[in-house]
């Protein structure tokens, strides 16, 4: 049996922080968007043993204001992509009111930082949405089109196949072969 779920990785992040943090002592107050203000300065020690303990869940201190900026950039995009009751503000909009900063600004800090534009991880985050999407079935790719914002099928099609080399179809054609291939295995192994 398989079962889908679906993570709030924000939520996931900032509990695993809480508990890295309390198992530490050290006294914090948690910000918005992975920041936290800690009430006392630690010891090269204190911050290396931190720093290994949150390795081994994927989270990383960030060091500089550029690169923190980058993160929260990153952090609001996937916040804006994967929601479910859709945005109704542009990208550009949501982001530069959220960290209350020109869209210009944050473009070009973003470029410096991560070597791509925030245009480019937008998509690219769009169509890692739509497979998942795509892999769960719960929506067809008129209603995965819909929720991501694009003006039609093709248009996501085009998008979809730039970044993965297929259209969206042939991505559904290859997941409904695994599945079946899974199936039968079971059943194969079942019957044997």
């Amino acid at each position: 049996m398989k079962m889908y779920v679906k993570f709030d990785f924000n939520t996931l992040c900032m509990k695993v922080l809480e508990e890295k943090l309390n198992d530490q002592g050290l006294k914090y107050r948690l910000l918005n968007f992975g920041e936290v203000e800690l009430y006392e300065s630690l010891t090269q020690e204190q911050c290396k043993a931190f720093r290994e303990n949150l390795e081994g869940y994927g989270i990383e201190v960030i060091e500089g204001q550029k690169t923190a900026l980058v993160q929260k950039i990153k952090d609001l995009i996937t916040e804006f992509v994967n929601s479910e009751d859709g945005i109704s503000v542009k990208a550009s909009v949501y982001i530069a009111e959220k960290l209350n900063h020109s869209y210009g600004y944050l473009s070009n800090v973003f470029s410096e930082v991560a070597n791509t534009s925030i245009e480019n991880f937008i998509i690219i985050q769009k169509i890692e949405y739509a497979k998942e999407l795509i892999i769960s079935r719960r929506l067809n790719l008129t209603e995965i089109a819909q929720q991501l914002n694009y003006s039609s099928v093709a248009h996501l099609s085009t998008q979809f196949k730039n970044l993965t080399g297929i259209t969206p179809s042939h991505f559904q054609k290859i997941i409904a072969k695994r599945r079946k291939v899974q199936h039968n295995g079971r059943h194969y192994s079942k019957v044997v």
